[in-house]
């Protein structure tokens, strides 16, 4: 089982990009994307519908801000559109498609940057979205929760750590609840699994020259319940093409979907 998560910045902007071309060369199994910034409405049959791909949006209230989608090759037994947190679901932050057995999670949580009042949003989000875990864990439940997590956990997770420490996605706050979600809800980061390499960066500030340089940020995750962990076989990030500020996380498992 191959998965692909991604934040698309915008999915009708990286399908001009060439991302579907990219995907059909993939052999991926589920594409959790995040930050669709679209309505279903307003999307093409191109990218609502593509060939061989079962598709599944949840879009924010708010036109061209946020959403999140899944495409998979198996259709999911059932799909689900909020974690019970409307402020969240309000801002199509979670899309859950669920396989038997197996349940994968696109989220995108809420990015604190611009200020105090969002940075409050995102310490709102954590705490239900910890508890949404947690109950997860207690029904013992096998995930895959992928997405754009802004939050970077270690030093070793964004380049310039020491000027950041103030900075929102690398607060001790949230480098806290993520080290509580590790610890007490079960999960693994895949990608740390099979990759303890340096400088492995899936998003760059779109300022100075942070791509070429490679300053960037490890905040895109696939976090895994413990039951998939010995399961996680590969995990690449691509970067050879840029459909996003953010690049493609691609992990494989020794798991075979199924509906």
């Amino acid at each position: 089982m191959k998965i692909i998560s991604l934040n698309l910045n915008g999915i009708r902007a990286a399908f001009k990009k060439g991302f579907l071309k990219w995907l059909s060369r993939q052999k991926a199994d589920v594409v959790c994307l995040q930050e669709t910034k679209a309505q279903v409405c307003d999307l093409s049959d191109e990218i609502l519908n593509p060939p061989n791909w079962y598709s599944y949006f949840s879009e924010a209230q708010k036109k061209g801000y946020s959403g999140v989608a899944i495409y998979s090759r198996v259709k999911p037994q059932f799909v689900e559109y909020s974690f019970g947190f409307k402020e969240a679901d309000d801002e199509g932050r979670f899309l859950l498609a669920n396989f038997g057995a197996l349940s994968l999670v696109s989220v995108y949580f809420p990015s604190g940057s611009s200020g105090e009042v969002r940075q409050s949003a995102k310490f709102r989000f954590l705490k239900q979205f910890g508890v949404w875990l947690s109950k997860c864990k207690k029904n013992e439940v096998s995930l895959v929760v992928c997405g754009d997590w802004n939050i970077a956990h270690k030093k070793e997770d964004l380049k310039n750590w020491r000027s950041n420490q103030k900075n929102s996605g690398f607060l001790p706050e949230e480098r806290a609840w993520l080290d509580w979600v590790l610890e007490n809800c079960g999960l693994n980061d895949a990608f740390r699994l099979v990759n303890s390499r340096t400088d492995q960066f899936t998003w760059w500030s779109n300022r100075g020259r942070a791509w070429e340089n490679n300053v960037g940020w490890r905040i895109d995750y696939q976090m895994v319940t413990k039951d998939l962990a010995d399961l996680v076989e590969k995990a690449t990030i691509y970067k050879k093409s840029r459909f996003s500020d953010h690049a493609p996380l691609s992990i494989t498992y020794k798991y075979s979907l199924k509906n």
